[in-house]
């Protein structure tokens, strides 16, 4: 076994250690060979993400069965048959377009697919994410039964790429502020809507303490990338 090998089940078990209870652990596996996954799979790891759907198509068949596969990059509309059979959960949801097309291939296939909203908080600009105030007007009319085979389990948010701790814990606390709101306000009915997916290798402490409840880690696990 190569050293590389070992030095990723070590990580796991680093990270592991660290992390407190109730946190889902996202190795995120982009880029990464099939040997690497398969590594980190014997270490006990069963939850993977990745950020494209051609690379998420290849890598799949390959690797066993039982490990939730989470999408967390950019999705378009028309990308979404090609993962439906088998994604888990869909972190990267910024339109409720998307939530149709998504609930459209999940009934096709038979299926049940996790949805996260997501949630622009970073200062950077970008085109993905609702704005806090789009998401409560989209929220306000949302109704379960128009999205059959979507299961809405929460939000999901990217702070700014910044070494400035404070404004990187205000960015996750007005996300989990906004969770909080919608959890018992617009979305109060979904018993699915439970989740926060913030937290990457660099900033993962910080969003666990202010209430994330899946960590997104890459480099962390895998080293820096290629």
């Amino acid at each position: 076994m190569s050293s590389e090998m070992n030095v990723i089940t070590e990580n796991l078990t680093a990270l592991k250690q660290e992390m407190p209870q109730g946190v889902l652990l996202i190795a995120v596996s982009k880029t990464k060979p099939v040997a690497l996954l398969q590594e980190a799979y014997q270490a006990g790891q069963r939850a993977f993400g990745e950020n494209y759907v051609q690379e998420l198509v290849e890598k799949q068949p390959q690797l066993p069965a039982d490990i939730d596969w989470h999408f967390i990059g950019h999705l378009q509309s028309n990308k979404v048959k090609y993962i439906a059979s088998f994604v888990h959960c869909i972190h990267g949801v910024d339109s409720f377009k998307l939530l149709k097309e998504i609930s459209k291939q999940a009934v096709k296939n038979g299926r049940t697919i996790q949805c996260l909203l997501q949630v622009h908080i970073a200062s950077e600009e970008t085109k993905f994410g609702f704005s806090p105030d789009e998401l409560r007007t989209e929220a306000a009319s949302f109704q379960p039964a128009d999205y059959p085979g979507v299961e809405l389990a929460g939000l999901m948010g990217m702070a700014s790429f910044t070494e400035d701790e404070s404004q990187i814990r205000s960015e996750f606390k007005s996300l989990k502020g906004l969770f909080d709101e919608l959890k018992s306000g617009a979305f109060s009915a979904l018993a699915s809507f439970n989740q926060l997916s913030m937290g990457m290798s660099s900033d993962w402490k910080i969003a666990v303490d202010e209430g994330s409840t899946m960590i997104r880690v890459g480099s962390s696990i895998f080293g820096s990338r290629n």
